[in-house]
């Protein structure tokens, strides 16, 4: 049982994709909410659990990044134009869990609400073990690679700014999601930056 805030400027879309959410499976509440930035993140009845952010904002990736900095365990779906393929890669760099087209089909918009619902389970059952424990120390590697993630960069490209291999930078990963019981990149920004990691 979920709820799910829809995040977009214009208010018949905003409405019309709220309905189409409402009659998916598992959701029990909807919200809207203008834009996705401080003020989504203030709408009434709670922190949702799965946001559809549309990306027709140009700071659409800056929300989304402050979305999981602040709440780690919402996840976020992007929504995008038809073929906009720079958007979606900027939104998933920036810690959304999927990317969903513009005007979606029930069942897709089904398909990937229950794939952020499961997302959002698991880094909430994360954030509440990891309160329970005090945050590991990582090794200088582990920050760096932690570091170079919440800048939103790929496993290959912090494995040339560090002069290391793609697979080495992986394994340096698995060790800090361990360490810090992230259940995925996004989720382990968010911690780091919550426990001072990342700056």
């Amino acid at each position: 049982m979920s709820t799910v805030l829809v995040c977009d400027d214009v208010l018949p879309v905003r409405e019309a994709l709220r309905r189409q959410v409402g009659s998916v499976p598992g959701v029990t509440r909807t919200a809207g909410a203008a834009g996705g930035g401080a003020a989504a993140r203030t709408a009434p009845g709670g922190p949702p659990d799965v946001v559809l952010m549309s990306c027709s904002h140009p700071r659409a990736a800056e929300h989304i990044r402050s979305w999981m900095q602040a709440r780690p365990q919402t996840a976020v779906i992007a929504v995008v134009a038809p073929g906009d393929g720079d958007t979606a890669g900027a939104a998933m760099a920036a810690g959304a869990c999927a990317v969903l087209v513009r005007e979606p089909s029930t069942p897709e918009l089904t398909a990937v609400l229950h794939h952020a619902m499961s997302v959002s389970d698991a880094r909430r059952a994360a954030v509440a073990a990891t309160a329970q424990e005090d945050v590991p120390v990582l090794t200088e590697r582990e920050q760096q690679v932690l570091a170079g993630m919440s800048r939103g960069r790929s496993n290959g490209e912090i494995g040339k700014e560090l002069f290391l291999s793609e697979d080495t930078v992986k394994t340096h990963a698995r060790r800090l999601f361990r360490k810090l019981g992230a259940a995925d990149r996004a989720h382990a920004v968010a911690i780091g930056f919550r426990a001072g990691l990342v700056r």
